[in-house]
């Protein structure tokens, strides 16, 4: 696995990215056939989480990953308030209890294991494969792929609608512009897993039931805006 990573850091990158999508989407599948939300794709995304951890401790990574503190004081990010406002995005419309409490749980975990994965592998392992060849590009590439990577919701069984998969497109890379930003700024993604996490952990108790599509149009133009705001402050108030 070292090896490879060395020799082909780019398609070791894609390599994951590409095992991720196909593997939690047919998990995910599994389990809706058992009729159980997360029974299958939980152990598989704790098996990765694994993997990842270990491979990074093993090979002394968890700095060049961002598995650190932050180079930058709280204050000078505005004490993450932007995220917070991210992260509250789910309850906007008020709250539903989707699932049953054992599913919920499961579908908790679940997206704990997402945030951490992702991360790493989109900001961690791809952006850093392709920052050395241009910053800019890598910048670009690695949020268009987190987020055009979300329209697979539409073909994995999950029920997703074309206008609300489309949104979630249009925000998730908005997003992914600012924690590659705030990974480049700080040198940690603690605060982007701890963000993707929570805002996929609190999906489980969104109102989407009620929600209209002119209020959803409206909820990812302004998660795109507090994303992009927040990008455009890291980059002219955080030094190089």
């Amino acid at each position: 696995m070292q090896k490879l990573y060395q020799k082909h850091e780019l398609w070791f990158a894609l390599g994951w990215i590409a095992f991720y999508v196909a593997g939690v989407s047919f998990a995910d599948e599994l389990s809706r056939t058992i009729d159980f939300e997360k029974i299958v794709t939980l152990p598989l995304l704790l098996a990765m989480c694994a993997v990842l951890l270990l491979w990074m401790k093993h090979n002394d990574l968890f700095q060049v990953f961002g598995l650190c503190k932050g180079s930058v004081p709280a204050s000078r990010l505005l004490w993450y308030l932007p995220l917070a406002a991210l992260i509250s995005s789910n309850l906007w419309f008020g709250l539903r209890w989707n699932l049953p409490p054992h599913e919920t749980l499961l579908y908790i975990a679940s997206m704990i294991c997402v945030g951490f994965v992702e991360e790493v592998i989109f900001r961690g392992l791809l952006f850093n494969a392709m920052r050395k060849d241009g910053l800019r590009s890598a910048v670009i590439v690695s949020s268009l792929t987190f987020g055009i990577g979300h329209i697979v919701n539409l073909f994995n069984g999950s029920g997703a609608q074309l206008l609300s998969n489309l949104c979630q497109v249009g925000y998730a890379t908005a997003i992914g512009v600012l924690f590659v930003i705030l990974f480049l700024k700080t040198g940690s993604l603690i605060p982007c897993i701890v963000t993707h996490s929570a805002v996929n952990s609190l999906s489980a108790f969104a109102n989407e039931v009620s929600i209209t599509v002119t209020q959803e149009i409206f909820s990812a133009i302004v998660i795109a805006m507090i994303a992009l705001a927040y990008s455009v402050y890291l980059l002219k108030k955080i030094p190089k």
